[in-house]
């Protein structure tokens, strides 16, 4: 199936990270927003980090990452792709990434997960010269990750 991202970044002139998904969940599609599968760890992992409760609503998710400098996107404009699957991500396009970098030059970037991070160093490094920094990924396909253990591993994102 074609996709094409629905959601605008979120950042705003506090942002100092940026965290990049690869597209669009067909969860996230359907509840509106970014990481919208349930039993997806990102807005948990947050929580934790920020130590702040799981946030419930959209403007409650937004209120999350602009109050501790976090600003969220992903890699992918458009691509085929089957449901969720990263796996079988076709024909990928990048976002312009051009505004946002340009509005905040000295943010620091990561990746959800291993296809982000592949995706960002092939179709968006060589445009904008700025290294993007894995961490593993929120999703429940990464199973062997807790949360105790993901929360460990994206501390990274504070020391920014």
């Amino acid at each position: 199936m074609f996709v094409t991202h629905p959601f605008d970044p979120v950042f705003d002139t506090r942002s100092r990270v940026l965290v990049l998904g690869t597209m669009a969940s067909k969860a996230s599609r359907d509840s509106g927003f970014y990481y919208g599968h349930p039993r997806n760890r990102f807005w948990p992992v947050l929580a934790a980090l920020f130590n702040a409760s799981v946030p419930e609503s959209i403007d409650d998710k937004k209120a999350l990452l602009l109050q501790n400098g976090v600003a969220l996107w992903d890699v992918l404009r458009t691509c085929d792709i089957d449901a969720s699957s990263d796996a079988s991500i076709q024909n990928p396009c990048a976002n312009d990434f051009t505004t946002l970098f340009s509005a905040l030059p000295n943010l620091r970037v990561f990746a959800n997960g291993q296809t982000a991070t592949a995706l960002y160093r092939k179709h968006v490094y060589q445009d904008t010269g700025i290294s993007i920094i894995p961490l593993p990924s929120t999703s429940p396909a990464n199973a062997a990750w807790t949360l105790v253990r993901l929360t460990e591993a994206w501390e990274k994102i504070k020391t920014v």
